[in-house]
């Protein structure tokens, strides 16, 4: 369950980030009510997860998702370049994260 609440953490850290972007610096109010609901929902979520997860895993875990899923929403919504040498960089964030879940089953 609290993989799950981790999961559904990260997710919400990419609608705030995503909403921050779109609220043009807090002066459009529907993405900025987006933006902090989204990021109180989100470390909720994380503080649940981290009743029974390691501190170092479930932080590295909830930012890799929040950067992968960032990086995959400027590209798709806000035109953001599509480089190898990106896509290079999020699959060592998701190779990272893979081994961070590995280590934490030890």
């Amino acid at each position: 369950m609290n993989w799950i609440a981790l999961f559904l953490a990260g997710i919400f850290e990419v609608v705030w980030a995503t909403a921050i972007k779109q609220s043009a610096g807090f002066s459009r109010l529907g993405p900025s009510v987006v933006a902090v609901s989204g990021f109180l929902i989100s470390i909720g979520l994380l503080s649940t997860a981290m009743k029974s997860l390691p501190l170092g895993t479930a932080y590295t875990v909830w930012t890799g998702i929040g950067a992968i899923g960032a990086f995959a929403a400027g590209i798709m919504f806000f035109g953001e370049s599509a480089s190898a040498i990106r896509f290079l960089a999020a699959i060592l964030i998701v190779s990272g994260l893979t081994l961070m879940k590995i280590g934490g089953q030890a």
